[in-house]
C-alpha cells in the first residue's frame, strides 16, 4: 500500500509552486491624447494577464475626467510568482461621460511586459503602443512595490470646516488626496475622496485602506494631505495641504477629535493677517485586524476532512484497465491517488483524524438498489473511517461488493455535510465551504476559511476553546 502515498502526489502534480509574494502596482499615465480635439480625455486603465495564450482582465482603475496625465488612486494587487514568465497588459481606454464601460470607450494605446519586469526594476516607464504597434506620445509608468506582512486595514472618514471659495459663481467642489511619503522622498497616492460639490465644508465617504498600502507598515512615516477645487476641465485649483502620520491618526481611536489647518503655503508668505484655508477633521479612526488562515489554525481550527466517492458507471468498468476505478493488484487507481494527495494534507488540520466516506451512484447490498448516499464502509450508523488509510481500505473492500451505476447525483450528500456542519456552527463550531478537487481543493482552502470567519467577525480562539471547520471534498 506504501507505493499509492508514493505516487499520488507525484500523478497529480500536488506540489505546486506556491505564491512567492504579493505586489502591488501602482499605474501613472503622462501625455494622453484624446481623439477629440477640443477636449481633454477621461482614461481608466485595464489589466490583462495571459494565461494559454489569450488575455483576461483582471482588474481596472478608476476613471478619471479631463485629464492628461493621470495619477491612479486604484492599486493592482498581483500574486508574484518567481519561476513562472506572468504576461501583463496595461490598456488605456477613454471612457465616455456618463458611461463606464469598454464598450463604447476609445482604445488610446497598450503596453506590454511581464511582472518580473516590473518588479526587477520597480518602476517601468514604456510608450502606450496603438493599434499596429506604432508608438505615441503617451506614456505609462507602473510601479511595483511588495506587499508586507502587515495585512491590517485601517477605516477613515474626514470631513472639512470652512474651506477657501475658489469659484465665482458658485462654492468650491473640494476633493481629498492622501499621499505617503517614501524613503527616497516621492509620494505614492493612497486615496483619493470623491469631490463634494458646492460645498465649503464637506463630508467625505469613509474609506478604508490597507496599513501597507497607507504607510508601508511604518507608524511614523509622513503623510502628506492635499485639499482640491475640483474643475470639469481638469484643472482643479489647490486649497491647501496638511502633513501627518498614522501614529498621529490612531490617537483618534483613544478619544481625541483631530483636526488640522489646511495650509497654502503661497497664501501663508504674502497674506500678513492668513491664518488658513480651512480645517481638514478626522471624524473616524478604526483599525480592521484581518487574520490569516495560519491565526485561526494555530488558535485551534480544524479541518474535518469527508470524502465522496463517484461510484456511476462512467467512470467505467473496474475490470477494465482504462476505467478510473480500475482493479490494479499493485498501482492505485486514479481514485486512490487524489484521495491521498488531498487528505494526507487534510488529516494534519484534524485531531481525531476520523473521516466520514461516502458513495454515490451505485447499486448497493444486500437488494442492489441505487443510492445516491451510502457508508464506504457499509456502517451507516458510523460511515467514519480511522485515517487516510481506514478510508483506503474501506473503499478497496467496497468496490467488488457494489455495481457502478447511475445517474451522477451529489445533492445528498453536500446536504448531508451541509446540514452536520450547520449544527456545528449553531453548536458555536463553524464550517468552510464545500471546496472541489486535489490542489486545486486545498489552494483555496485558507481563504476560503479566512473570508469566512472576516464575514462572520470571528476571531481566532486559544486552544482551549478551539472551533471546528468542515470541509468537503469529492
Amino acid at each position: 500500500m506504501s507505493n499509492i502515498y508514493e505516487s499520488a502526489e507525484a500523478t497529480l502534480g500536488f506540489i505546486s509552486s506556491p505564491c512567492l509574494t504579493k505586489v502591488e502596482l501602482r499605474v501613472a499615465c503622462r501625455g494622453i491624447s484624446d481623439r477629440d480635439a477640443l477636449s481633454k480625455p477621461d482614461p481608466c486603465v485595464v489589466l490583462k494577464m495571459q494565461s494559454h495564450g489569450q488575455w483576461f482582465e483582471v482588474d481596472r482603475t478608476e476613471v478619471i475626467r479631463s485629464s492628461s496625465n493621470s495619477v491612479f488612486s486604484k492599486i493592482f494587487l498581483v500574486d508574484y510568482y518567481f519561476e513562472e514568465v506572468q504576461r501583463l497588459r496595461f490598456e488605456l481606454h477613454d471612457i465616455s461621460s456618463g458611461n463606464n464601460g469598454l464598450r463604447d470607450a476609445d482604445f488610446l494605446g497598450a503596453m506590454e511586459c511581464t511582472l518580473g519586469q516590473i518588479v526587477s526594476q520597480r518602476k517601468l516607464s514604456k510608450a502606450l503602443l496603438k493599434q499596429g504597434n506604432t508608438a505615441g506620445k503617451s506614456s505609462i509608468t507602473v510601479t511595483a512595490e511588495e506587499l508586507s506582512g502587515n495585512d491590517d486595514y485601517v477605516e477613515l472618514s474626514f470631513s472639512a470646516r470652512k474651506l477657501d471659495d475658489k469659484d465665482f459663481f458658485s462654492k468650491s467642489d473640494p476633493f481629498l488626496e492622501i499621499f505617503r511619503i517614501n524613503d527616497d522622498g516621492t509620494e505614492s497616492l493612497v486615496h483619493r475622496t470623491e469631490t463634494v460639490m458646492n460645498n465649503l465644508s464637506p463630508v467625505w465617504k469613509s474609506f478604508k485602506v490597507s496599513l501597507n498600502t497607507l504607510c508601508s507598515g511604518d507608524h511614523d512615516r509622513e503623510l502628506k494631505c492635499t485639499v482640491w477645487d475640483w474643475d470639469s476641465n481638469g484643472k482643479h485649483d489647490f486649497i491647501g495641504e496638511f502633513q501627518t502620520t498614522y501614529k498621529e491618526v490612531r490617537a483618534e481611536q483613544e478619544g481625541k477629535q483631530l483636526q488640522w489647518e489646511c495650509i497654502n503655503p503661497k497664501y501663508q508668505l504674502k497674506k500678513k493677517n492668513y491664518r488658513n484655508s480651512g480645517v481638514v477633521i478626522l471624524n473616524h479612526c478604526k483599525i480592521i485586524k484581518m487574520y490569516s488562515f495560519l491565526d485561526y489554525i494555530m488558535g485551534g481550527c480544524q479541518i474535518q476532512f469527508t470524502v465522496a466517492i463517484d461510484f456511476t458507471a462512467s467512470n467505467g468498468d473496474p475490470r477494465n484497465s482504462c476505467s478510473l476505478h480500475y482493479i490494479h493488484p499493485y498501482q492505485p487507481n486514479e481514485y486512490l491517488k487524489a484521495l491521498v494527495a488531498v487528505g494526507e494534507i487534510c488529516q494534519d488540520y484534524d485531531s481525531d483524524k476520523m473521516f466520514p466516506a461516502f458513495g454515490f451512484g451505485a447499486l448497493i447490498p444486500p437488494d442492489f438498489k441505487v443510492s445516491h448516499d451510502f457508508a464506504v464502509n457499509f456502517d451507516e450508523d458510523n460511515p467514519e473511517c480511522a485515517g487516510i488509510q481506514g478510508v483506503v481500505e474501506a473503499y478497496q473492500n467496497c468496490l467488488p461488493k457494489i455495481q457502478l451505476y447511475g445517474p451522477t447525483n451529489i445533492a445528498p450528500i453536500i446536504q448531508k455535510v451541509a446540514s452536520s456542519a450547520s449544527e456545528e456552527m449553531h453548536t458555536k463550531e463553524a464550517m468552510a465551504s464545500p471546496a472541489a478537487l486535489a490542489k486545486s481543493v486545498l489552494a483555496e482552502v485558507p481563504n476560503q476559511v479566512v473570508d469566512y470567519y472576516n464575514a462572520k467577525g470571528i476571531k481566532p480562539k486559544c486552544m482551549s476553546d478551539y472551533e471546528s471547520t468542515r470541509a468537503f471534498s469529492p
